[in-house]
C-alpha cells in the first residue's frame, strides 16, 4: 500500500499549504500558467515543504513533454535524452530534483537548451542556490524561495487528512505533538500521523504516540510549553543580559537533543542582538557551536554553555539588523536606482564623472556620492553606545564628517 504522504499529495495548487505567494490566486507561478507563458525556475527551502509537489502539478499541465531527473541518482545520459526531446516539442519542461548535486559539467551542458528556450527546466533543492549552482544556470531562472511551513499550517493539514481518509479521530495534543516533533516538514509530519493512526481507539494517548514515534516531545514542560516558546524565551532572555534565565532555557532545550536548532538560534543572537556592542563574539559563538556539533551531547552543553553566557553578559547592539532592514525596504519602495557614474569609473579623468581614490586623502577619506540620486542623504547605520567597539566608530565617523564640511 502506498503511504500515506503520496496518496495525498496535492494535485492542484489550491491543495498547497504555506506557498501562495507562489502558487496562490495571485501567486506568480499561477499567473505563469494561467498565461501559458512558463519559465525556467529554481525552488529552494527546507524538506518537507512543497516543492516537489508544485513542480509535478506544473509538469501535470504538459503530460507528453515533461521529465523528471534526479542529480543525485541519475546520468548524464539521461539528460541528454531528455534534451534531444526538444526537437519534437515547443515546450520541453524537465523537473531536476537535488539540482544542488549536479556538477559543473552537467550544468553547462544544459546551457545552449536553456539560452534558446527549447528546455524549460525547474529545479529543486534544499540548498542555497545562490551558493550551491553554477551562477550561469542561476541566471537563466528565476529563484522563488519557498516558506517555512508553519505548525498551524501542519496541525490544518493533520485535522484534513484525518477527515479526508477517514482516519481514526485523534486528540489535539496529538496532532500538536506530530506537528512540533515534525520539523516544520510536511511529509514527516504525515508519516507520523499515519503511524499514530494505527493504535487502537483506547490506545491513543500522548504517551503511547510518543513511544510509537520515537521522537522526544517538543512539548517540553508539564504545562504543554512548546519548543518554540522555549527558544523565544532563551533568547529574549540573552537579549536581557540575563545568563541564569537563558541557561535555564537552552537546559530545557538540549533535552530535544536538537543540536542545530540551538546553535541557529545562537548565531543569530549573536550578530542581531550583540552585533558591533561586542564584535568578537559572533566568531567566538560560531567556533563553540562547531565545538558542539562536534562533540555531540552530553558534552556539548559545555561549549554551548560557554556561548550562552558570552551573549547574554555582552554589551549589547542592534544597529547592523536595524540598518539592513531599512535598506532592504528601501528596495521594496524604490525601483530603478542608478548607480553614480563616477563610483562605476568606467570613464578615466572624465572630469566631474571621475572616481575620487580615497587612499589619495588625508585619513583616507574624501567626501563623494556614494548613495544614488533618490537615496541621498540616507542614514541606515546608526552607532550606539553600548560598547566601547561602536563608541569608537562613531566618534570616528562623527570625525570625518566635520573634516569633510
Amino acid at each position: 500500500m502506498m503511504p500515506l504522504a503520496y496518496r495525498i499529495r496535492p494535485k492542484e495548487f489550491k491543495d498547497i499549504i504555506g506557498q501562495d505567494h507562489l502558487v496562490g490566486e495571485k501567486g506568480i507561478i499561477t499567473k505563469m500558467l494561467n498565461q501559458e507563458k512558463l519559465f525556467s525556475m529554481i525552488l529552494y527551502g527546507t524538506p518537507g515543504c512543497g516543492k516537489t509537489s508544485i513542480a509535478e502539478i506544473i509538469a501535470s499541465f504538459y503530460p507528453m513533454s515533461s521529465f523528471s531527473f534526479n542529480a543525485s541518482t541519475d546520468n548524464k545520459e539521461k539528460l541528454k535524452d531528455i534534451a534531444n526531446s526538444t526537437k519534437y516539442y515547443d515546450d520541453t519542461i524537465c523537473v531536476i530534483d537535488e539540482i544542488h548535486r549536479m556538477n559543473k559539467n552537467t550544468q553547462d551542458f544544459l546551457l545552449p537548451y536553456m539560452e534558446s528556450g527549447k528546455l524549460i527546466i525547474i529545479g529543486l533543492t534544499t540548498e542555497n542556490p545562490y551558493r550551491s549552482i553554477n551562477p550561469a544556470i542561476r541566471s537563466r531562472c528565476h529563484v522563488y524561495r519557498m516558506n517555512e511551513i508553519s505548525i498551524d499550517d501542519i496541525v490544518t493539514l493533520i485535522n484534513r487528512t484525518i477527515e479526508k481518509e477517514k482516519l481514526p479521530k485523534i486528540g489535539s495534543d496529538i496532532i500538536k505533538y506530530i506537528a512540533y516533533s515534525s520539523g516544520n516538514d510536511i511529509r514527516t509530519a504525515l508519516n507520523m500521523l499515519e503511524v499514530v493512526s494505527m493504535l487502537d481507539k483506547d490506545e491513543l494517548t500522548l504517551e503511547n504516540a510518543q513511544k510509537l514515534i520515537g521522537k522526544k516531545s517538543f512539548l517540553i514542560d508539564e504545562e504543554g510549553e512548546n519548543y518554540y516558546d522555549c527558544a523565544s524565551a532563551m533568547i529574549k532572555s540573552i537579549r536581557g543580559s540575563d545568563p541564569d534565565a537563558a541557561l535555564h532555557y537552552m537546559a530545557r532545550l538540549l533535552k530535544t537533543g536538537d543540536l542545530e536548532f540551538i546553535c541557529r538560534r545562537l548565531l543569530c543572537s549573536a550578530y542581531e542582538d550583540i552585533g558591533l556592542g561586542n564584535p568578537n563574539v559572533g566568531p567566538r559563538v560560531y567556533a563553540a557551536c562547531e565545538a558542539a556539533l562536534h562533540l555531540g551531547l552530553p558534552e556539548a552543553r559545555l561549549p554551548l554553555a560557554y556561548a550562552i553566557v558570552d551573549l547574554a553578559t555582552s554589551p549589547k547592539s542592534n544597529s547592523t539588523y536595524l540598518a539592513i532592514d531599512k535598506a532592504l525596504a528601501d528596495l521594496d519602495n524604490l525601483t530603478s536606482m542608478k548607480i553614480p557614474p563616477h563610483i562605476l569609473n568606467k570613464e578615466l579623468k572624465s572630469g566631474k564623472y571621475e572616481y575620487k581614490y580615497p587612499h589619495d586623502y588625508k585619513n583616507g577619506y574624501v567626501k563623494q556620492q556614494y548613495l544614488p540620486d533618490e537615496l541621498i542623504n540616507t542614514v541606515y547605520y546608526e552607532a550606539k553606545d553600548t560598547g566601547s567597539y561602536e563608541r569608537a566608530i562613531k566618534e570616528f565617523m562623527e570625525k570625518l564628517k566635520k573634516e569633510a564640511k
